[in-house]
């Protein structure tokens, strides 16, 4: 039976049970549980919720809220930045970002400079450096610490970080390496801490992009990951759930670039900024889709005398396509997952080309078959103003046949090859798109299919 969530959760706000009674009881359900009918709950509702849960409680719930600004205005300017001061300085940062300018001084007005600093910190940072996703929700000690005295240390920060499964290690500022808690808890009191700490893992230095460190945020079971300056001192961490939504946006990031779009799109956004973000690949195409029909213009003798040839203009350009749009997919994947080198150049483009020849030899071969059926079944004129030619639904077949095993393996080869020049040259391989793979694999269909239908007719007719 489904559990009506925002039934249990009314029942309990209204039972007229203590104010900590409630409390507790509300601690029974997951802050998501509770983020999920906070927009079904009457505004009273809301308001009771917001008495009797505290700040920090409160902090957590708003994380998973959408379109958190309209609760936040709900809330005194006092208490909203107090809930906001109780959030990790990343997810401070995503919901002042969504207040209007007025709103959002007027919070930080309001808030701890300790806080405010912190979101400046990573404010200071490109938002596609790994820098902008790091949060201050860490621990650290010193190096000369005894067993006893860090572990005095974790408990006294544990109250303020709830991050404690991984210590971090200073030496004065520097940053010197990681412990895990277990490793501390089970520690005997004598043992040098250097014993237990960690000082080859990965760190991650805050000016990288993310889309340069992403391999190593999926690699790496870590529950935080380091990020230090140039002076190589530790001035946040990534957590867990911050590489699972990092890594979530770089995929949805990647995937409408392969649909030809710069940038992710939202329901809520204006008709003006939905075009803007589709309109510059889709000009860049359109040129490109001038240049196939220009191509096509240019064969215009070629389509009069043969005219029958036509119909089988889409069979190659789709075939030829969808190719370069495979080998695309699958060389983005490979580039993504490891460092490029010779060797990987060589490996990744000839197995793709071999792929492509492959794979045209076989539906070339079906195609010619196919072909030439239909023309000879159907007695196709194929050169105008002749008679049926079985020799003409041949050459026309072999056009088709050949064609298309020419345009598979050069659109196999593009599709490698294309996104790791892109990679090479510090471009997103992902802008080699597959509307603008398949275009431009059309208009190399386009000219092996009609020259060389005008070779062979021309050869042997």
């Amino acid at each position: 039976m489904e559990r009506d969530l925002l039934l249990e959760i009314e029942k309990i706000i209204n039972s007229g049970l203590s104010d900590e009674e409630i409390r507790d009881a509300l601690g029974d359900y997951h802050e998501n549980d509770i983020a999920s009918v906070v927009h079904d709950l009457s505004k009273e509702d809301r308001e009771k919720l917001y008495k009797f849960l505290s700040d920090e409680e409160l902090a957590n719930i708003f994380t998973y809220l959408d379109d958190v600004e309209d609760y936040i205005e709900e809330l005194p300017v006092e208490k909203a930045a107090d809930i906001i001061e109780e959030m990790d300085s990343d997810d401070a940062i995503d919901v002042l970002l969504e207040l209007d300018e007025e709103d959002k001084n007027e919070i930080l007005n309001e808030m701890d400079k300790e806080a405010v600093d912190d979101i400046k910190l990573i404010r200071q940072y490109d938002e596609d450096q790994i820098g902008s996703r790091m949060t201050n929700n860490y621990i650290a000690i010193q190096k000369d610490m005894t067993i006893k005295q860090a572990m005095k240390a974790v408990v006294d920060e544990a109250a303020e970080h709830d991050n404690v499964s991984t210590i971090f290690v200073l030496d004065g500022k520097k940053y010197y390496g990681l412990m895990d808690l277990r490793d501390l808890i089970i520690a005997r009191n004598g043992t040098p801490l250097d014993d237990i700490v960690k000082t080859a893992y990965p760190a991650l230095q805050a000016t990288t992009d993310i889309s340069e460190c992403i391999q190593d945020l999926k690699e790496y079971a870590l529950d935080s990951i380091p990020i230090l300056n140039e002076e190589n001192e530790l001035i946040g961490v990534i957590t867990s759930d911050d590489v699972v939504e990092t890594v979530d946006e770089e995929l949805s990031e990647d995937y409408v670039k392969l649909a030809g779009i710069v940038d992710t799109e939202d329901l809520d956004e204006s008709l003006f900024t939905s075009v803007k973000k589709r309109i510059p690949w889709l000009l860049a195409l359109l040129a490109l889709g001038l240049v196939t029909s220009l191509l096509i213009s240019g064969f215009h003798s070629v389509v009069a005398a043969l005219p029958a040839l036509v119909f089988f203009q889409s069979l190659i350009l789709d075939m030829s396509g969808n190719s370069g749009t495979q080998s695309l997919a699958v060389t983005i994947r490979i580039i993504t997952n490891e460092e490029i080198d010779k060797k990987l150049i060589t490996k990744t483009v000839g197995k793709e080309v071999s792929i492509g020849f492959v794979n045209g030899t076989l539906l070339g071969t079906l195609a010619f078959v196919s072909v030439f059926l239909f023309l000879f079944i159907s007695k196709t004129t194929i050169v105008v103003n002749t008679e049926f030619s079985t020799k003409a639904c041949l050459l026309a077949a072999m056009s088709v046949s050949i064609a298309l095993l020419g345009a598979m393996t050069i659109s196999t080869f593009s599709g490698a090859v294309i996104p790791i020049i892109f990679k090479k040259i510090k471009i997103d391989p992902a802008v080699a798109s597959g509307p603008f793979i398949t275009t431009l694999n059309d208009i190399i269909a386009v000219a092996i299919y009609y020259g060389l239908a005008s070779i062979l007719f021309a050869t042997f007719l």
